[in-house]
């Protein structure tokens, strides 16, 4: 008989609550001039949701502008390959723009222009936000500036290109560690001096509430469509979900829907880069400790003095010093698994899925594939796992080339 599991979308926990906590962690920790406009944009956001015409254009947009729904993949020669579990990938590297950072900056994109912001603030890491973000400005005519780390924009040339092609203007942030935490710092600066005509779209599920609230659900659009994918291609519910989490909005995405369902067991995977010692690594749970960055309180990269402690990772999108606050709550409770992969585990994965499957995943993604490739195996080969494909690799060639083949001339 096949079983049939209810929608989670009635069991969900309660988070955040009023004062935008998970559990003790989230919150909102800005100057008072963020204040007013993150209680506006809540407002906003909340009316827009009941608003039947807003949910029809974002609606329509997912399907014929982003591409929605994007597949939901067995990975046949990688599952046979690993000699376990059936392996899906969730294909968000298929969406318009080639990640899952779309999904949130359209949604937010659209929120500004109700509200009537025409300028819109974003960072970015490795690009895909910043890029999403821009493709989103170009299709609804807002003008939009994107901070980047110095050091990112070195690594992620294609995608500055492709912002600036799209009529953004990227701003190279060149204190600190010249990578993501920096660029939002400068991103949080702009807004606050120019918060009556602007809006900050954050790119993740981190910062004050609520962004991590609103990241969340507009990116949930991924665990809804791999849920009625998975019933319909195996008539039951995943085993295992696997996700690679920087701020942690791919995750959540796909993590949502199935929090209900306790069966289901889900693994964030952070970035291990070359060892868990200070400096060289973006591990919050394995690293950090209970700490406020960006307006948020969760787990921290920090020294004992409270001092942000510097990252590392091969891939941009994953190198920042702390974590989504309900991702810290959700390893404070048990229900989420957090584990990371290391650069080198990362790179040999991102090689092993373009051999196998034809498929270039983002460094992000293959972080997530790495940890698949250890567990599957120790699975059975009836039990089913979906791996979160958030990105195309595209804009990580040169980078992965330099580093599997040093001697070759890219």
């Amino acid at each position: 008989m096949t079983k049939f599991a209810p929608s989670s979308t009635t069991q969900k926990h309660l988070w955040p609550d009023e004062h935008g906590r998970y559990g003790e962690f989230g919150g909102k920790f800005v100057p008072e001039t963020l204040m007013y406009a993150l209680d506006e944009l809540e407002t906003a956001y909340k009316e827009a949701q009941a608003d039947p015409t807003f949910t029809a254009e974002l609606d329509a947009l997912r399907k014929n502008y982003v591409g929605r729904e994007t597949p939901l993949y067995f990975a046949s020669r990688l599952t046979e390959h690993l000699g376990g579990a059936k392996v899906y990938f969730k294909r968000e590297d298929l969406a318009h723009t080639g990640a899952h950072k779309i999904n949130n900056a359209l949604g937010q994109c659209l929120l500004a222009k109700r509200m009537g912001k025409k300028r819109i603030i974003a960072e970015t890491g490795a690009g895909q936000h910043g890029v999403a973000t821009a493709t989103a400005c170009a299709l609804l005519g807002l003008d939009c500036v994107v901070y980047m780390g110095a050091e990112d924009i070195e690594r992620q040339k294609l995608n500055v290109f492709r912002m600036r092609l799209l009529g953004s203007e990227v701003v190279s942030v060149k204190s600190g560690s010249k990578t993501l935490k920096d660029a939002i710092n400068d991103a949080l600066r702009d807004w606050v001096t120019t918060v009556g005509d602007s809006h900050y779209v954050l790119g993740t599920v981190h910062g004050p509430h609520p962004f991590p609230m609103i990241c969340r659900d507009f990116q949930s659009v991924i665990g809804k469509e791999a849920r009625r994918q998975i019933l319909d291609a195996e008539g039951r519910l995943p085993n295992t979900l696997i996700a690679c989490v920087g701020g942690g909005s791919n995750a959540i995405g796909l993590f949502y829907e199935f929090v209900g369902d306790e069966d289901v067991a889900m693994i964030g995977v952070e970035a291990g880069g070359r060892a868990i010692t200070p400096g060289e690594h973006a591990a919050r749970f394995d690293g950090g400790h209970y700490g406020m960055l960006h307006g948020a309180i969760s787990y921290v990269l920090q020294d004992d003095a409270g001092q942000i402690g510097s990252t590392h990772s091969v891939s941009a999108g994953l190198d920042y010093a702390s974590v989504g606050p309900e991702h810290a709550y959700f390893h404070k409770s048990g229900r989420v698994k957090y584990t990371h992969a290391s650069d080198e585990a990362a790179l040999a994965a991102f090689q092993t899925c373009s051999k196998l499957e034809g498929i270039i995943p983002a460094l992000e993604s293959s972080h997530a594939i790495a940890h698949a490739i250890e567990v599957v195996p120790t699975m059975a080969k009836d039990d089913i796992v979906i791996v979160n494909m958030s990105g195309r690799g595209d804009k990580d060639v040169t980078q992965a080339a330099r580093l599997i083949m040093p001697d070759e001339e890219i």
